[in-house]
């Protein structure tokens, strides 16, 4: 009887409220130096996906295993202004791909805040800087797809009359 009291406040509230983008696991910074030679973060993508791969190096087998899975579903995502950054934690260096990757400036960081348990790491983070999805596992570039798809700010952009 308590919980369901308990429950009908709580849905009351939120619809008195209205159903707002809760940010349930924020996505650690990253900052990047662009091409006009300015420090970035995360912040000057917010509204937009971003995909984040993380590892050794552009040349290692992970990476371009994850170069050839996104490339798959790349104009898809691009159509969904996704936004593509690396982190390479041993050997620097540009992304050898027609995908426009950003590097991020402290590899080791991101590494150490997005896959500590590995040396590789894929991470969707939401249009609302949610951490949607994160694994040490490639990933088809149909599911990362899906995981931009079905973030609650583009559900709720969907829903609206």
């Amino acid at each position: 009887m308590r919980k369901s009291i308990l429950l009908a406040c709580l849905l009351a509230a939120t619809s008195a409220a209205g159903l707002h983008a809760l940010v349930v696991r924020q996505a650690p910074d990253i900052r990047w130096v662009d091409s006009t030679g300015r420090a970035q973060g995360l912040s000057a993508f917010r509204g937009q996906p971003v995909v984040l791969v993380v590892a050794p190096s552009p040349r290692s087998g992970a990476f371009r295993s994850q170069l050839r899975r996104i490339r798959s579903s790349y104009e898809k995502l691009a159509a969904q202004k996704t936004v593509f950054l690396a982190a390479f934690t041993s050997e620097p260096g540009p992304v050898p791909s027609d995908i426009p990757f950003a590097v991020a400036a402290d590899g080791g960081r991101v590494a150490a805040d997005y896959s500590p348990e590995g040396a590789f790491a894929v991470a969707v983070i939401g249009r609302d800087g949610n951490l949607d999805y994160l694994t040490s596992k490639v990933l088809p570039g149909q599911r990362i797809l899906d995981v931009v798809g079905n973030s609650f700010v583009t559900q709720e952009r969907l829903r609206r009359p």
